[in-house]
């Protein structure tokens, strides 16, 4: 009876103490979920406390510096740990998830390689491993792990998305375009635009498209073509020109590049990356040269928003005149309204204005505009930031995405039009 009351006595113990330690692990998690950061540290560090030899509750402490972006003492503790411990999957994989998030994609898959020496029936592990090859354009390599992830554990959401994210991506993208302008001083004009874009290797891709014009009762058509290489580490460059059936009413020869360079930022919350775009036009009218200067700033936000800013100068010189420069803005706020099944829609918000001329400053034109943006099939990738910043807007209507546009026009665009 003695005995039979004393395994009663342990049992309840043991389940007592089962209780507290999973209370104090909601708590953290409750705490991480409202992002209360000290107090979900401070809970740990006091649990820690208690055993400090405890390595199950010290990797607990490294998670919890990792979800809150503390990575350097969330990589010192890891790496404690495992000079204390080196047989741990989960330790090894969570060191690897800091030197991701540092953007040290090369040690995070040697941790990972570790991890999986550890335990190779682990399907999260090859799903994390797969997203790190693919992260340094191993594409097969990704490939392989996402399809052993998915084989060890058929439900496996990473491995299943990560198979999806290496399907093979279309080589030509066909795009149909249609603009339609009203004045109020001018009857209306209308061009339409019929682009292929071809992506030939992974850092070569070539655009070639044609345009129909008729402004004011008369018709144009040109010819546009571009080559697009990208280095890697140093951004795209594109270069390309233009020839026209001119008419009198748009340029006869044009000529154009762009540079495109990307930066991610780290350690910051509010802004994700940023993207420079430089370049310059050339256009040869009839009458006239025109040769404009232009850099846009993209800024990615959180939650899928972005802000552009860009700024443009035109240098033009008329027959029996002189060069004269005249600036202009542009600035862009792109939001996500909702998205389904990889399908999204978005919009953004522009303001544009031109100032006549630098010397007096003269207020040229300004516009307010908008415009909601549908996807209808999960977008590819390499697409450049001179297709995404586009200086003026375009509604296009393609197989992958639907545009409106929405224009409100200051009276002072008469000024543009004389």
């Amino acid at each position: 009876m003695v005995k039979v009351l004393a395994g009663v006595g342990l049992f309840c113990l043991l389940a007592w103490g089962q209780q507290l330690t999973s209370t104090w692990q909601e708590d953290v998690r409750r705490c991480a979920d409202g992002h209360d950061w000290p107090a979900a540290i401070g809970i740990v560090d006091r649990e820690v406390a208690r055993a400090p030899k405890d390595m199950d509750l010290r990797a607990w402490r490294a998670r919890v510096l990792l979800w809150s972006g503390k990575l350097a003492e969330a990589e010192l503790e890891y790496q404690r740990i495992l000079s204390a411990v080196a047989n741990d999957p989960d330790d090894w994989m969570g060191l690897a998830n800091v030197y991701s998030r540092e953007g040290r994609t090369k040690e995070a898959l040697l941790a990972l390689d570790r991890a999986v020496e550890l335990d190779l029936k682990r399907a999260d592990i090859r799903a994390a491993r797969g997203r790190t090859l693919r992260a340094l354009g191993a594409q097969n390599e990704a490939k392989v792990e996402f399809s052993r992830a998915v084989d060890l554990d058929p439900t496996n959401p990473e491995g299943r998305a990560g198979l999806l994210s290496l399907r093979g991506e279309p080589r030509h993208e066909l795009r149909v375009g249609l603009n339609t302008y009203f004045f109020n001083f001018a009857d209306g004009n209308q061009d339409e635009e019929l682009t292929l874009t071809s992506k030939w290797a992974p850092r070569w891709g070539t655009s070639v498209g044609t345009d129909g014009y008729r402004w004011s009762g008369k018709g144009a058509e040109k010819v546009v073509a571009s080559l697009t290489g990208k280095m890697p580490g140093s951004g795209a460059l594109t270069v390309g020109g233009a020839v026209a059936h001119d008419n009198g009413i748009i340029p006869k020869d044009e000529g154009f590049f762009a540079y495109d360079q990307g930066f991610r930022i780290h350690g910051s919350k509010f802004l994700r990356g940023s993207e420079i775009v430089y370049g310059q036009h050339w256009y040869w009218y009839t009458t006239a040269r025109i040769l404009t200067i232009n850099e846009t700033t993209l800024f990615y936000l959180p939650r899928d928003w972005t802000w552009s800013l860009g700024l443009i100068g035109a240098r033009s010189h008329f027959s029996g005149t002189g060069p004269a420069w005249r600036p202009s803005g542009i600035s862009r706020l792109g939001f996500p309204i909702t998205r389904w099944e990889g399908r999204r829609l978005g919009g953004n918000v522009f303001f544009c204005r031109r100032n006549r001329e630098f010397r007096t400053g003269r207020s040229g034109w300004r516009i307010f505009f908008a415009d909601l943006r549908r996807r209808l099939t999960p977008p590819t990738h390499g697409t450049s930031g001179r297709d995404r910043l586009r200086r003026l807007p375009k509604a296009i209507a393609g197989t992958d995405r639907v545009e409106f546009w929405i224009y409100l026009c200051d009276p002072l665009l008469t000024h543009f039009a004389s």
